[in-house]
């Protein structure tokens, strides 16, 4: 896959249009915590919605079309080191399987 260049592109293109799991598995704050001007408190649970963040407009241009040649030239990757395409997670609850499903 690493050579297939293109291919790479089309496959983290389809994952960001069409996240596998919509919504991440629902965490727990385990403190009172201010996150871009809302409070959080402790005991909330907080889900993240993929679906929305991987059709932001203001982290992709057109982003409602499919576009892979956005990948081309792009550092962004779907293993969970670019919170605008985390289409299996990130960090220590992430997919267990990402390389199988790749």
């Amino acid at each position: 896959l690493e050579k297939m260049v293109y291919l790479k592109a089309v496959l983290k293109e389809t994952l960001r249009l069409h996240t596998p799991i919509p919504l991440l598995v629902p965490r727990e704050s385990t403190q009172d915590v201010e996150l871009l001007g809302y409070d959080i408190p402790s005991g909330t649970q907080v889900i993240i919605n993929a679906w929305a963040i991987s059709r932001d407009p203001s982290k992709w241009e057109a982003s409602e079309e499919f576009r892979p040649e956005r990948f081309l030239n792009s550092p962004i990757d779907y293993k969970g080191f670019h919170f605008e395409l985390i289409p299996f997670g990130a960090g220590r609850r992430g997919c267990p399987a990402i390389q199988f499903a790749m």
